[in-house]
């Protein structure tokens, strides 16, 4: 008997090492799956734009509005949804998102007018809210924290990637079949992917595979619930806050690139609304290429120091700040489509740096909603604001115009980063003072 209990008990490791490697990879590939069905429904609008503004006679402003209002419902209720998952169970919350906003894509498909659309993508919003806040804890709760840039980016690139695929599909679905089509065929989508992610993901194993610096022992597994780190630790370390503005700051003009480019390519390129969202879909990917990639730059660069990550944020930053304005002020020709493409390619390279900060900076039992508060940030200083800002500077100086003022954004965000790198060794001392104090009273 006590033979058998120790051969077993020698090959658990064995087996557990083996499915600690292939799980955490599943829970990121059906998450992203999420969360590329996500900004595939956000998203398609942008490739109906030109029929939309046709068939219901709408400006720039009421185009941008349709687009802006998912990402404002995002900013406002990503905190208090992400705190609610922390509490109520990630999955949970995740699942009932995934529902919601398919759902509320399919009521896209079937609005007679402008007003009917405009509800619908509330409901968007509301469904979408916090899924990349609460789906990035997931992911970063089963992957060791020197990845956590390269993670969090490639997590946060499923945003552009399911732009290109809303963007283009959406298009050439909107030409042979109808625009309502377009909306349909991502709500089937998301419906499809949720059930299942359903089946596989769950808080138990999720707790089983956790890999967290600050995790609690074995011993203490349900110490998390009995205590948890306050929520003023999300917003009382300075370098933390600026990493929030940062992040939200550099991704003004990521959206616009993400909202405006099919237009852009239909109007001042003169081509068909299939033609000019397929071309534009190159430009998106390559703004999720480069999360990607500027993420794998950063966790390389910054393995030794860790606050490297920062210089990377800003450099990604200032690439865009140079490129972007000049290639949509050459208008036309392969140097400005060089340059936008460089631009674009750079455009949300921060997000990884910014994200491996935040996490790196707050404790687990709150991460969601440190994640929030950044979804917050990119939401409302971001991906609300940008589309809609330019949409209304577009309506008075003309689309190209305002595409080429929208990188001046970048400014904003290297100064707070750099200010966070400055502050960044407090910001370290102030988050060891909090996990030994958490420590001491869990004993």
């Amino acid at each position: 008997m006590a033979m058998h209990v120790t051969v077993d008990a020698n090959r658990m490791p064995s087996t557990r090492s083996r499915k600690s490697r292939l799980y955490p990879w599943l829970v990121f590939a059906l998450t992203f799956a999420l969360l590329l069905s996500d900004y595939m429904s956000r998203q398609v609008l942008s490739a109906v734009f030109p029929i939309l503004k046709s068939e219901w006679s709408l400006s720039d402003s009421h185009l941008a509005s349709l687009n802006s209002i998912v990402a404002l419902m995002v900013g406002l209720l990503t905190l208090p949804l992400s705190l609610v998952a922390d509490r109520w169970g990630r999955v949970r919350s995740l699942t009932l998102m995934a529902v919601l906003w398919s759902l509320a894509t399919l009521a896209c498909a079937v609005a007679a007018s402008f007003d009917q659309m405009l509800w619908a993508r509330f409901l968007v919003g509301v469904g979408e809210a916090a899924y990349g806040s609460v789906g990035i804890a997931v992911v970063l709760s089963v992957f060791a924290p020197r990845v956590h840039a390269a993670m969090g980016a490639s997590f946060m690139a499923g945003g552009s990637f399911g732009s290109v695929v809303g963007v283009a599909l959406g298009g050439l679905l909107a030409v042979h079949l109808g625009w309502r089509w377009s909306f349909a065929a991502m709500a089937v989508f998301g419906l499809i992917l949720v059930a299942l992610f359903r089946a596989v993901v769950n808080e138990r194993r999720l707790a089983r595979y956790a890999v967290d610096q600050n995790q609690p022992s074995a011993a203490c597994v349900d110490a998390p619930r009995r205590l948890r780190a306050p929520l003023s630790s999300l917003y009382t370390n300075p370098s933390v806050l600026c990493a929030y503005i940062g992040g939200g700051l550099q991704m003004f003009t990521a959206a616009v690139l993400l909202a405006w480019m099919p237009s852009y390519f239909n109007r001042y390129h003169h081509l068909g609304t299939a033609k000019a969202a397929g071309v534009a879909a190159i430009f998106v990917l390559l703004v999720g290429s480069g999360m990607v990639v500027c993420g794998i730059i950063t966790d390389r660069i910054g393995r030794a120091d860790m606050s490297r990550k920062w210089t990377t944020a800003v450099v990604f930053c200032a690439i865009s700040l140079v490129c972007l304005p000049v290639g949509f002020w050459l208008a036309s020709g392969a140097l400005s489509m060089v340059l936008i493409g460089l631009g674009a390619f750079f455009s949300a390279g921060s997000s990884g740096p910014t994200a491996a900060m935040v996490a790196n900076l707050t404790h687990t039992t709150v991460r969601a909603s440190a994640m929030g508060t950044l979804t917050v940030a990119n939401n409302l200083l971001g991906l609300a604001l940008g589309p809609f800002v330019v949409g209304i500077l577009a309506d008075h100086f003309g689309l190209l115009r305002a595409l080429e003022l929208a990188p001046l954004t970048y400014v904003a965000a290297i100064v707070a980063l750099v200010i966070g790198k400055r502050l960044y060794p407090a910001g370290v001392r102030r988050f060891n003072a909090l996990n030994e104090s958490a420590a001491y009273s869990l004993r």
